[in-house]
């Protein structure tokens, strides 16, 4: 995994030295996507072509696209419009280094490249090319992680049900997960039977994902989670520890890397580093 780290982050510097744009756009883009981070979507998307026994470079690009898109949503995030936060991974946010205008144009930069890095794939079938495009569009967009977000900043100062925090969770952080997941099963020739027991599997780490972030919030050290701790509390946003007690949402993120283990069992492939990366899931610090 953390050869897989090195190579993801050697190529997104080469893809943004390349960029024909104003100097400071492309520094603003870099600052972020080099701001460290853990690259769980592009590693989850390479360890799936691994196992799958594919050439883990036929899906570097679109690796790289989706911690684009990521990164970009983080950018957005943290302006003052949406959760106000001066921190993201231990140094000041894009925002606050680059204005706010810079900050949403960065953002918006990083947003559009991931889709031409999939289209200018040399590696990759027009027809995975296409498909991969509508699934990153259907995963980034209203029906996705956009529209998780509005769904989470409609439910400030509510009570939601745990349905309704599920809906937020499993669209604005789930879904970009599970895109990861898939892509490396679509790009590594996956059966259809696999590929729908990736898509489970990608549905549970997804929701434990967003649980152990509610956990970190919580009880997380600042300085190494890297963001103010207590911003749920802060911006009156219901939580799987509020909703479920602390103790109820540990419960409940045990249930759902249990849960995606087993289905890596069931694929009959030789999925270690998925299995590593789900329990990585359960335990990070950051």
């Amino acid at each position: 995994m953390k050869q897989y780290i090195v190579q993801i982050e050697k190529e997104l510097s080469k893809y943004i030295a390349v960029l024909n744009a104003p100097s400071i756009i492309k520094e603003a883009m870099d600052y972020s996507l080099q701001a460290g981070g853990k690259r769980i979507r592009p590693i989850l998307l390479l360890s799936t072509l691994h196992a799958l026994k594919q050439d883990i470079n036929k899906g570097l690009a679109c690796a790289c696209a989706v911690e684009m898109i990521h990164t970009y949503s983080l950018i957005h995030d943290d302006l003052p419009a949406m959760d106000n936060d001066d921190l993201r991974r231990g140094k000041p946010t894009n925002h606050k280094v680059y204005g706010e205008a810079i900050a949403i144009l960065a953002g918006d930069g990083l947003l559009t490249y991931s889709f031409q890095l999939i289209a200018e794939d040399q590696q990759l079938t027009p027809t995975a090319k296409l498909e991969l495009m509508k699934l990153l569009s259907i995963a980034a967009g209203a029906e996705g992680m956009v529209g998780g977000q509005v769904a989470d900043m409609q439910g400030e100062n509510t009570t939601l049900s745990i349905d309704q925090l599920e809906y937020i969770h499993a669209n604005k952080t789930g879904k970009l997960i599970s895109f990861s997941v898939m892509a490396g099963a679509l790009i590594g020739g996956a059966t259809q039977k696999q590929q729908e027991l990736f898509e489970k599997y990608a549905n549970h780490i997804g929701i434990a994902f967003q649980i152990r972030d509610d956990v970190l919030d919580i009880e997380g050290n600042q300085d190494v989670v890297g963001k103010t701790i207590g911003s749920d509390v802060t911006n009156h946003k219901s939580t799987y520890p509020s909703l479920l007690s602390l103790e109820g949402a540990k419960e409940r993120l045990q249930y759902h890397i249990e849960q995606a283990k087993g289905i890596l069992r069931q694929t009959g492939l030789q999925t270690d580093l998925l299995s590593q990366m789900t329990d990585l899931i359960a335990v990070r610090d950051h």
